[in-house]
């Protein structure tokens, strides 16, 4: 007799009578709305296998709430072996919590795609399979609380087995966009990067509009099902350059788009620590982004970064033509200097001046411009139409953007950075602009009777693996040096900001806590006015903790 067998014998009418039959009723019950919880971070983190399981756990540490809620259901497992009934709070538990995960969310609403109801569909039957066992064998009960406490492993395996289906199905639109390719036949542009992917991208169109016909894929559709959609909807015929932007979660996946979409000119922007979590090291993201150059004729890197200066090294080895680009050599291909002040730039090519003393927009980094500069020479525009094109760059979206707002508070929108280089950039922006804001506004006083408050709002950095809570702690003591206060958004690395602003023995800055980005907007609309500056550095979606 199996082990699932010999359970049956457990207890008095141990699988038998109603109270193992309403266990298994209502942990099936609760399967429902954890369900929705653990699909929509699935959605959210794009149907990779595990990610699930892994918000899972982190949103039961969250709090001692959450963390008594996951107690009570584990001893509440245990438990109905031998006292079915137990299983009840198992059910409850889980379909209530964790706490604070909502079911449909409010900054990443659950969207019923067709792939979401697919996998819905998988989660589903896996879950009735499992009770489905019990039910044959013997112990329906246990096999019900099982099945209610493994709802986010149930949907990680869901994800597992529905994404060689997924590949299969989105195969055609790959297809479809690879012929698309071959018959516009345009100077295929890759960028990729750790960060300044999108910024780049838009950089390149922007400098080479007006001389060539030029498409860019939009937003940050950048993995296999995003590129195919915007080759296959924006790229029409006549079009003399496509610029890809290339991203990767893993090993294989750049090169498997350099396949069906091979790049004429390849971009490495820069490498670090975004997306650690899921590399495990530095060299592995610069293995990883390498594989753009394979397929390329030339190669345009970022080489103030020792790691791109050897690969660009190999890369001439192998008979590529490589533009190495600066923020400081001007013996480079490409050098652009940002002034002292950080208000304007001026670029340089193999030592020579072509443009000199451009105002520069805030959040714009001039080692994405020295890379997008590089690539439109290489597209043959003239280095004087590039050079007019500079003074005519805007600001990046999102990008350490500044706007004003109706209480007259300065606001540096950097919600779409979340890396340490980039946090260190937006608190050197935020100082520079209070500085300018207080010579704009002397004496004048915010709402709450402070002059001049210098606010950082942000949930810190994610995906950075091991170094997260170092990075968030340094980050946390640079704005102790710099701001009034600081407002922290989610619990995610609360800990972390906290320890960075006590290891300032002499800051004043304030620290405050809210659960959510709307109660921070709230926060700021309340206590902020005229000469204050705010910067939202980072934005997580709330299936974040």
């Amino acid at each position: 007799m199996s082990w699932l067998g010999s359970l049956g014998t457990v207890g008095p009418a141990r699988f038998h009578g109603g109270a193992a039959w309403i266990t298994v009723a209502l942990c099936l019950a609760s399967c429902g709305p954890a369900g929705l919880r653990w699909l929509r971070v699935a959605q959210r983190e794009h149907y990779l296998a595990g990610s699930v399981s892994r918000f899972a756990a982190r949103w039961w540490r969250a709090t001692p709430l959450n963390a008594a809620l996951a107690s009570l259901a584990v001893i509440a497992a245990v438990a109905s072996l031998w006292w079915p009934v137990a299983g009840v709070a198992v059910a409850a538990v889980m379909a209530a919590g964790p706490v604070g995960l909502s079911l449909r969310g409010r900054s990443s609403p659950l969207a019923w795609t067709r792939r979401l109801r697919t996998l819905a569909v998988v989660a589903a039957a896996l879950e009735l399979l499992v009770v489905g066992v019990g039910l044959a064998t013997g112990p329906a009960s246990v096999l019900a609380v099982v099945a209610a406490l493994a709802v986010p492993l149930v949907v990680d395996t869901a994800c597992w087995i529905t994404s060689p289906l997924e590949r299969r199905l989105s195969a055609h639109f790959v297809d479809d966009a690879a012929a698309r390719l071959g018959r516009v036949a345009p100077t295929v542009v890759a960028v990729t990067g750790s960060y300044g992917k999108t910024s780049t991208k838009g950089h390149i169109a922007h400098l080479v509009r007006p001389t060539r016909t030029v498409v860019a894929t939009p937003a940050s559709f950048n993995n296999r099902a995003g590129l195919a959609r915007a080759i296959n909807e924006h790229l029409a015929d006549g079009t003399e350059v496509f610029v890809a932007e290339m991203g990767t979660y893993g090993l294989g996946e750049i090169a498997d788009l350099c396949r069906w979409c091979p790049p004429d000119i390849a971009v490495i922007t820069a490498i670090g620590p975004v997306h650690l979590e899921r590399f495990g090291s530095e060299d592995r993201i610069v293995e990883a982004k390498a594989e753009i150059l394979e397929s390329a004729d030339v190669v345009v890197l970022q080489v103030d970064d020792p790691r791109l200066a050897a690969l660009a090294g190999r890369a001439e080895a192998r008979g590529k033509h490589v533009l190495r680009c600066s923020t400081s050599d001007r013996s480079a291909d490409v050098c652009v200097e940002r002034s002292q002040d950080g208000a304007r730039l001026s670029a340089y090519l193999h030592g020579t001046l072509v443009a000199g003393d451009v105002p520069m927009p805030t959040g714009l980094q001039p080692s994405n411009l020295a890379c997008a500069i590089a690539v439109s020479l290489v597209v043959k525009v003239e280095p004087e139409d590039v050079a007019s094109r500079l003074g005519t760059l805007t600001a990046v979206d999102h990008r350490l953007q500044a706007v004003r707002s109706a209480s007259g508070a300065t606001i540096l929108d950097d919600t779409y950075n979340a890396n340490p280089a980039g946090a260190s950039e937006a608190l050197a922006g935020l100082s520079a602009t209070a500085g300018l804001s207080a010579a704009a506004a002397p004496g004048t006083t915010s709402p709450s009777g402070h002059t001049h408050r210098t606010v950082v709002v942000t949930p810190g950095m994610v995906e950075l693996g091991s170094r997260q809570f170092e990075e968030n702690r340094v980050f946390g003591a640079a704005v102790a040096t710099i701001a009034t206060d600081l407002l922290i958004v989610g619990r995610t690395n609360r800990r972390a900001l906290l320890a960075g602003v006590g290891s300032v023995p002499e800051s004043t800055t304030e620290d405050q806590w809210v659960p959510d980005r709307n109660q921070a907007v709230e926060w700021v609309r309340n206590h902020l006015g005229p000469g204050d500056v705010v910067l939202y550095e980072n934005d997580l979606p709330d299936h974040y903790p």
